[in-house]
């Protein structure tokens, strides 16, 4: 197995010891680092599968984030923004803290009080960050909803949330065209007349209409006093509702708390990025996402980071747009999805290698488990050998990074493909069917044993849902639905969703290491695996297949892949089918939608698919199928 220890990082044994000493106690050490108007008296109430953290203190999510470097340092710059179209604005934490007291005395004169819902539909632009900060402030529950969710997609989590107040745009940029998110509200909205008001920022000059209960941005919020004094919130206050997709029922809204969550945020992202005040971070998380919450958001800015925010895809209008963004603001920090990196794979070495990127210090992954191919191209292409690769496992759910390496705080040894070790002050095992812990290297699925300061606190309106997704397969222990091994060295590697999980003739395969076995080959830049019903192995392996630059199909290539996947995992790995596609169906946000996939092979329903990027890969995906079908009918 390849490790690689360039020696970056911090030795701080006492972090992680002092948390194995006493859990409790650590994440106590850990919240001092917050500001808060009362202490608190219980570090946790543990009613299981319910917990509450730091109960009766006293804080402000929105303090934290700008307030407190404000005091320090007002002219430090919070945010270098960039659109698709070439404009840049920047923005210090004084202005910041400005623009988020106007919006705080808007939505104060709409009548949004303490507990109210706010939901937010913009796109990357700073007034996105502005009204999740506005709403913390006077502690309005904000419900981001990403910019590419249809208009059912919006009514559903309006409905559910019950939202007082829209924040939205007149458009968003993505690739050249407009995204008319207004006109995507009125639809969602028209009928609903809870919703009193709609915010809406002129940001691209798309004609609108407007009714009675729109607002203009720049009139009404740009009218109003740039100075709010932040709500002191109880520890246990819920900041925010993430709505996520199912393949099946209504999304469920996560709801996350403020002391316990901030606390959780602000450790992990010293612990991993190791963050200076020099740094430019650029995360590439859109805030629709959990990773745009909690690591462009509140992590950066509670740190006082200065970081780029980007609108627009990332590959356009070329693949080299990400390596320019890195090279213009001398970015030292990036934080993307392993999805986007096979993406830029694909195109080769000369684009990232004609751009200066030598201010890079770290990469870190997101979002999925990253291929030990990609990863090795990261560290050499990209990292040039010197900057460790930080892969970040966790969840909506979990609020914060679970497992990670942790250059701020240790320097150990990485390992291409492992997300390495829990964080400190979280317990994660590996259990099989009933709850036992498995051997080393043997797989199983993922658990946490003890509550976490970030952990959800419920499930918005739906406490027994919440019992049942989370807490009902294992007692007192949180299910994630991953498929996982723990090493002998405690390295844990995850293997796909447990849903996931493929049953090929009584031996269980994630998806994952499957797709890791294809990208590995040198012609394979990316790689989606699914299952279909085999009357004698249970599930039949299929692989759809994406060449790099540079390759092209021959009728020796099937035959090579095969091969090289029983020589890389095993012969009860090998594929039945395999299919060569120009492009996978993915989600604007980067990650491939298996279920696509899957639903596609099994003839069902693909369901929701307003986050897809393209439409044209489920298109292929399906003339792939029916390739496969006429197949299938041959005698």
């Amino acid at each position: 197995m390849d490790l690689y220890d360039i020696g970056l990082g911090n030795t701080d044994t006492k972090t992680r010891a002092g948390a194995e000493q006493d859990r409790i106690k650590f994440w106590e050490s850990q919240a001092r680092n917050l500001f808060w108007f009362n202490p608190w008296h219980t570090a946790l109430e543990w009613n299981p599968p319910f917990a509450r953290w730091f109960v009766g203190g006293k804080t402000n999510a929105s303090y934290n984030a700008l307030d407190v470097t404000v005091q320090k340092n007002p002219n430090k710059k919070a945010i270098l923004w960039e659109g698709e179209d070439g404009t840049q604005r920047t923005l210090t934490y004084q202005d910041l803290l400005a623009q988020v007291s106007k919006l705080a005395n808007a939505l104060k004169q709409l009548g949004v009080k303490k507990g109210d819902r706010v939901t937010v539909y913009l796109p990357m632009v700073p007034e996105l960050i502005v009204s999740l900060l506005a709403c913390a402030r006077i502690g309005a529950i904000h419900t981001v909803i990403f910019s590419g969710f249809s208009a059912q997609s919006i009514r559903d989590r309006v409905v559910d949330s019950k939202s007082s107040v829209i924040i939205t745009a007149d458009g968003g940029r993505r690739r050249g065209t407009i995204i008319k998110l207004k006109d995507v509200v009125d639809v969602a909205i028209a009928d609903l007349d809870f919703v009193k008001n709609v915010i809406v920022l002129e940001h691209t000059g798309n004609n609108i209409s407007y009714t009675a209960r729109d607002k203009k941005w720049n009139e009404f919020v740009g009218s109003m006093e740039p100075f709010c004094d932040a709500e002191a919130l109880d520890s246990t206050h819920p900041l925010y509702i993430l709505y996520t997709s199912g393949t099946t029922g209504k999304p469920k809204g996560v709801l996350h708390g403020t002391g316990g969550y901030l606390t959780h945020v602000y450790s992990t992202f010293k612990w991993i990025f190791d963050i200076c005040d020099s740094d430019v971070y650029f995360c590439t998380a859109d805030v629709g996402w959990v990773t745009g919450h909690s690591y462009v958001v509140y992590g950066p800015l509670m740190h006082g980071a200065t970081q780029v925010i980007y609108e627009g895809g990332l590959d356009y209008p070329t693949p080299a747009r990400i390596w320019e963004i890195i090279s213009r603001y001398r970015v030292t920090i990036l934080y993307t999805t392993p999805t986007a990196l096979r993406m830029f794979m694909k195109s080769g070495d000369a684009l990232p290698n004609s751009n200066n990127l030598t201010s890079l210090r770290l990469l870190g992954t997101v979002g999925e488990p990253i291929n030990p191919q990609v990863w090795k191209w990261y560290f050499k292409t990209i990292g040039k050998e010197k900057c460790p690769i930080i892969d970040t496992w966790w969840q909506t759910e979990t609020g914060a990074a679970m497992i990670s390496p942790l250059p701020g705080i240790e320097t150990i040894p990485l390992k291409p493909g492992s997300a390495a070790r829990p964080v400190p002050g979280v317990s994660i095992s590996i259990v099989d069917d009933v709850g036992n812990k498995v051997q080393s290297d043997s797989k199983g699925y993922l658990v946490v044993e003890d509550p976490w300061p970030g952990m959800l606190l419920s499930l918005w309106g739906d406490d027994e849902k919440y019992k049942t997704v989370y807490w009902s397969k294992y007692k007192n222990m949180y299910y994630a639905g991953d498929f996982a091994k723990m090493d002998q060295d405690g390295y844990i590697w995850m293997l796909g969703r447990a849903d996931d999980v493929l049953k090929v003739a009584g031996h269980r395969l994630g998806t994952a290491e499957i797709e890791s076995g294809f990208v590995s080959h040198d012609t394979i830049a990316e790689a989606a695996v699914c299952g279909i019903p085999h009357d004698v192995k249970g599930e039949s392996i299929i692989a759809f297949l994406v060449l790099r630059d540079g390759f092209v199909f021959t009728p020796n290539l099937k035959e090579e892949l095969v091969q090289h996947i029983r020589k890389t995992i095993g012969p009860i790995a090998t594929p039945d089918l395999l299919y060569f596609v120009k492009k996978l169906p993915k989600t604007r946000s980067g990650k491939i939608m298996r279920r696509l996939l899957k639903a596609i092979a099994k003839g069902e329903k693909i369901g929701d698919v307003s986050t897809l990027e393209d439409e044209a890969s489920v298109d292929e995906v399906k003339s792939a199928l029916a390739e496969l079908e006429q197949t299938l009918k041959k005698p």
